[in-house]
């Protein structure tokens, strides 16, 4: 009990130094997805994967740079399209591909965010309503999460 509450009481200040090193990072570019929700409505594992883009586009004034992009789930993937070139796939950390990268987007530059559900992935058992997120964090002070949503059947 003794130990939780000196974490509970050291926890703030970590929180602030974290802040602090965060915003010796930041731009002021600011990215804007025109959706950052998709529902796919009702989907039968027989019928494979299923995909949607996302448009996000810089509506700052400076670059933005993009750090990681990953999904909140293994049977989410995700690409970064931008000018022609492609980037990924990205997946869930520690379960798929989460490589960091470094690419810029210019001042009202827009990019693409591909993302992909495999409803077969947790077989059987993975009927019923899902909700899944891609995330897109940047150097500056927010990242982005977009959600998918979804009713799967067999």
């Amino acid at each position: 009990m003794i130990f939780g509450g000196l974490i509970w009481v050291a926890s703030p200040d970590s929180q602030e130094y974290r802040a602090s090193s965060l915003a010796s990072n930041e731009s002021s570019g600011t990215l804007q997805a025109e959706e950052n929700n998709y529902d796919f409505g009702t989907i039968s594992m027989a019928d494979g994967n299923v995909g949607h883009q996302f448009k996000i586009k810089n509506t700052g004034v400076e670059t933005v740079t993009i750090d990681k992009v990953y999904t909140s789930c293994m049977c989410t993937t995700a690409w970064l399209l931008i000018n022609g070139k492609e980037f990924g796939p990205f997946g869930m950390p520690g379960h798929g591909t989460a490589p960091q990268i470094s690419q810029a987007i210019n001042p009202n530059e827009e990019m693409i965010i591909e993302a992909i559900f495999d409803p077969t992935a947790h077989g059987p058992a993975g009927v019923g309503r899902i909700q899944r997120s891609i995330i897109i964090e940047n150097r500056s002070a927010e990242s982005i999460e977009l959600q998918l949503v979804a009713m799967v059947t067999p």
